[in-house]
C-alpha cells in the first residue's frame, strides 16, 4: 500500500487523494473479509470496488480499479473447467472471460429468433446460461455487476430481468431408438416444467389452466409438440410479459437420430416442436437457439419469417463465442503463465469466425488449469477427447485419389478450395464427399483463411485449413486408424511382400510398397527434420511388415554389433535372419544413394551379429530408401 501510496503522491492532486485513500481503506476492509469468510466475498467485495471507482473516468484513467482487482484475483481464482452455468461462475468466484456484450448486440440487431451455429465447447451453453441470468425476472442482477454489459445504464434498466424465460438444452436427448430419445426429450421438458412448479398455484391462471399445467408436470399431456408454446401462454398469463425462449445444441437430437436410425420420426417431432413454439406462438418475445450445424429452413423451420441465422461466417457476434488473442494473453498473465502463450496459440488457436480470429475455450481453460498443476505440462487434445472424430473417419473411409492429396496438402499445412454449403440436413451429409467437406468446416475441423472467386461464377469457394496443431492430431490418428484397417484386409499383398522378401526379390519388394503408398494417405510433415521423415517410414515399413507375416519375430531398433539396426526379422526357419536399414532422400534421384549408404551401415556396424549369435546364418540383408511415396530396394546375402 505505501508503494501505491507514493504513486499517488506523483499523479494525484489533493482533493484526489482523500478519495484515493478511502478505496485503500475500503480495499483493506475487503481483504480482512477475505480472510474471515472466504473467497467469495473478496470477489464480491472487489467487483463492488471496480464499479465504483471505473464509474468516474478520472478514477479509471489512473487504472486504480484494474489494479486492485488484478492485483488480488491473479492466481486465486479457480478455473471453470466443465461449468456451463453462468450463475454458478459468478456467484462461486470462478474465473470468467466477459462476453456480456452479445447481450447488446443481441438487443440492437433484433431478431424475433436467432440461431447461432457454432463448434462443440466453444461456449454456447454458458452464453445462453447467461442470457438466461440477464432476461429472467427474479434473477440477481449483481451478478453483471463489474461486467460490459452493467455500463450500458440504459439498456439494463429496460430489460434486465424482464422476462419470463424458457430455458431448455437438448444434448442430453440421446437413445438407440426413437422412444428413448422421445423419453429423454420429455424429460428435459419435464425439468423445465418443475422449474417454473410456481404455476401450480398461480392466481392468474384459470382452474383448467392449473388442471393442464399439473397433467404437463404429471407427463400425463402426450401432445409433447405443443408443450413449449403452452409453456408461454401459462407464463404470459402469469406474468403479463411475452416469453424469451432458449434453446441450447438444437441440433443434437438430430445428430443422435441420424446416427441410430430413426431421424425421419426425430425431424417430425422437433418440427412440430418448433413450429409450436417459434412459429404461431403469439407470446413469445424472442428466441434464441444454438448448435453445430445450419439444419435446413426446410426440413425443421418450413414458414418460420425473421429468422436470423448466425454462423461462423458471419462478422457479427464473432468474438462471443472463442476467445481472442487479448483475452488469452490476459489469462494467462493473471496466473503466471505468459511463456506459455506460443504453444497455446500453436495448438488452441487458428480458428476464424467472421474478422475474429479465436482460439477454443474449452482447450484453454483445460490447459492453463493443467499447468496451475504442473508448470511442465504439455499441451494435450482436449477438445479431440471431448468430441466424436466420425466425421474425419468418414471423410478418410470415402476417399478417392484426389480426396487423399486433399488431405495430405491439408496436413502439410497448405489450403484447398472447396465450395461450402452451411445448411445441410443430416441425412444428406454422405450423399457425397464435398457435404462432408462443408460438416468439417462448421464443426471446426477446418477453417477459412480466404475466399476464391469461382471462374464464370458469381459464387466464392472457400480456401480451407486445419486450423492448429490439435485439429492436425485428430487427422494423423485417424489415418493411422484407416491404414491399419487397409493393411489387415491387404492380404495378398502382403503374401506378396513377404514372399520378395524371403526370395530377395528387390523389384518385387519395391513393386509392393510403392502399391501400397500409392492407395494410402501421407501423414508425413513435410516441415519436419529429415531424420523425422526417416522415423515415419521406418513406423510404415515396420506396421506393413508386422502385418505381412504372423509367424516372424521383427524386432526394431535392436542392439546388434556397434549399433542399433533399424529392423530385424528372424523368420519361422531358425537358419534364417533379415536385416533391413532405412533411409530417406530428399529427391528421387537420391534414392540409389541412400540405399548404398543403408547397406554399408548395415555392414560396418555388424548388424548381423545378433543374428549369428543365435546361430542364424543365412541372413538377408536390404537397404530400403523412401522419397514420398516411391521407394528403392537394394539387397544382399551377408
Amino acid at each position: 500500500m505505501l508503494v501505491l501510496s507514493t504513486e499517488m503522491e506523483l499523479f494525484c492532486s489533493p482533493s484526489h487523494k482523500r478519495v484515493l485513500f478511502e478505496a485503500l481503506v475500503e480495499t483493506i476492509c475487503i481483504i480482512t473479509d477475505f480472510t474471515r469468510k472466504g473467497q467469495h466475498i473478496f470477489i464480491t467485495g472487489l467487483r463492488k470496488l471496480n464499479c465504483i471507482l471505473g464509474a468516474n473516468p478520472l478514477y479509471y484513467s489512473y487504472g486504480i480499479a484494474d489494479y486492485f482487482f488484478e492485483a488480488f484475483m491473479a492466481n486465486t481464482l479457480n478455473l471453470p473447467v466443465g461449468i456451463e452455468n453462468f450463475e454458478e461462475i459468478r456467484q462461486l468466484g470462478f474465473y470468467y472471460i466477459d462476453k456480456t456484450r452479445l447481450i447488446e448486440q443481441l438487443l440492437q440487431g433484433w431478431g424475433k429468433v436467432t440461431l447461432f451455429t457454432r463448434p462443440r465447447r466453444f461456449g454456447k451453453t454458458l452464453n445462453m446460461s447467461m442470457l438466461k441470468s440477464f432476461f429472467e425476472i427474479g434473477a440477481d442482477k449483481t451478478l453483471f455487476d463489474g461486467l460490459y454489459i452493467s455500463g450500458n445504464k440504459e439498456l439494463c434498466a429496460e430489460y434486465m430481468g424482464k422476462y419470463p424465460v424458457i430455458f431448455l438444452s437438448l444434448k442430453g436427448v440421446d437413445g438407440l431408438d426413437f422412444t428413448t430419445a422421445r423419453r429423454m426429450l420429455c424429460a428435459i421438458l419435464k425439468n423445465e416444467l418443475d422449474r417454473h412448479y410456481y404455476l401450480k398455484t398461480s392466481d392468474a391462471l384459470t382452474d383448467e389452466d392449473r388442471t393442464l399445467f399439473g397433467k404437463m408436470l404429471q407427463g400425463n399431456d402426450d401432445n409433447i409438440e405443443d408443450s413449449i408454446r403452452m409453456l408461454s401462454k401459462l407464463l404470459f398469463k402469469h406474468f403479463g410479459q411475452k416469453v424469451v425462449i432458449l434453446i441450447d445444441e438444437y441440433d443434437v437430437p438430430l445428430d443422435k437420430a441420424f446416427q441410430n436410425g430413426y431421424y425421419k420420426e426425430m425431424v417430425s417431432l422437433i418440427r412440430g416442436l418448433f413450429g409450436q413454439a417459434l412459429k404461431t406462438n403469439e407470446f413469445l418475445q424472442f428466441a434464441v437457439l444454438t448448435g453445430c450445424l445450419r439444419i435446413s429452413k426446410e426440413s425443421i423451420f418450413t414458414g418460420l419469417n425473421n429468422f436470423k441465422v448466425m454462423s461462423i461466417t458471419d462478422s457479427r457476434f464473432d468474438e462471443q463465442f472463442g476467445f481472442t488473442d487479448i483475452e488469452v494473453r490476459r489469462l494467462l498473465s493473471d496466473y503466471g503463465m505468459d511463456s506459455h502463450f506460443d504453444e497455446i496459440k500453436e495448438w488452441y488457436d487458428g480458428y476464424h469466425f467472421g474478422r475474429a480470429d479465436v482460439y477454443c475455450p474449452w482447450d484453454v481453460i483445460n490447459h492453463v488449469d493443467h499447468l496451475r498443476d504442473d508448470s511442465n505440462a504439455k499441451p494435450q487434445t482436449y477438445w479431440i477427447n471431448s468430441s466424436g472424430n466420425s466425421l474425419v473417419r468418414r471423410l478418410i473411409n470415402r476417399a478417392d485419389s484426389s480426396t487423399k492429396d486433399e488431405i495430405e496438402r491439408l496436413i502439410a499445412g497448405e489450403a484447398i478450395e472447396k465450395v461450402i454449403r452451411l445448411d445441410l440436413t443430416y441425412d444428406e451429409i454422405e450423399n457425397s464427399i464435398d457435404n462432408i467437406w462443408s460438416v468439417l468446416f462448421t464443426t471446426g475441423y477446418l477453417t477459412k483463411i480466404g475466399e476464391v472467386k469461382l471462374p464464370d461464377s458469381e459464387s466464392y469457394a472457400y480456401k480451407l485449413v486445419i486450423p492448429n496443431k490439435e485439429v492436425r492430431e485428430v487427422f494423423v490418428l485417424q489415418i493411422q486408424e484407416w491404414f491399419k484397417a487397409v493393411v489387415a484386409n491387404e492380404n495378398d499383398t502382403m503374401k506378396l511382400l513377404s514372399r520378395a522378401i524371403l526370395d530377395k526379390d528387390e523389384q518385387q519388394i519395391a513393386r509392393q510398397l510403392n502399391i501400397v503408398m500409392g492407395r494410402m494417405i501421407s501423414i508425413l510433415d513435410t516441415k519436419a527434420p529429415d531424420d523425422m521423415k526417416e522415423n515415419f517410414y521406418h513406423g510404415l515399413l515396420l506396421g506393413l511388415l508386422r502385418g505381412s507375416n504372423p509367424d516372424w519375430l521383427i524386432k526394431s531398433n535392436r542392439e546388434s554389433g556397434d549399433g542399433f539396426s533399424d529392423i530385424l526379422i528372424k523368420p519361422e526357419d531358425p537358419d534364417a535372419g533379415i536385416i533391413i536399414e532405412v533411409k530417406y532422400a530428399k529427391e528421387i534421384k537420391g534414392l540409389d544413394a541412400a540405399c548404398d549408404a543403408a547397406m554399408a551401415q548395415i555392414k560396418d556396424k555388424r548388424y548381423d551379429e545378433a543374428l549369428r549369435d543365435e546361430d542364424r546364418c543365412d541372413i538377408l540383408a536390404y537397404g530400403i530408401a523412401f522419397c514420398r511415396k516411391r521407394c528403392r530396394v537394394v539387397g544382399e546375402k551377408l
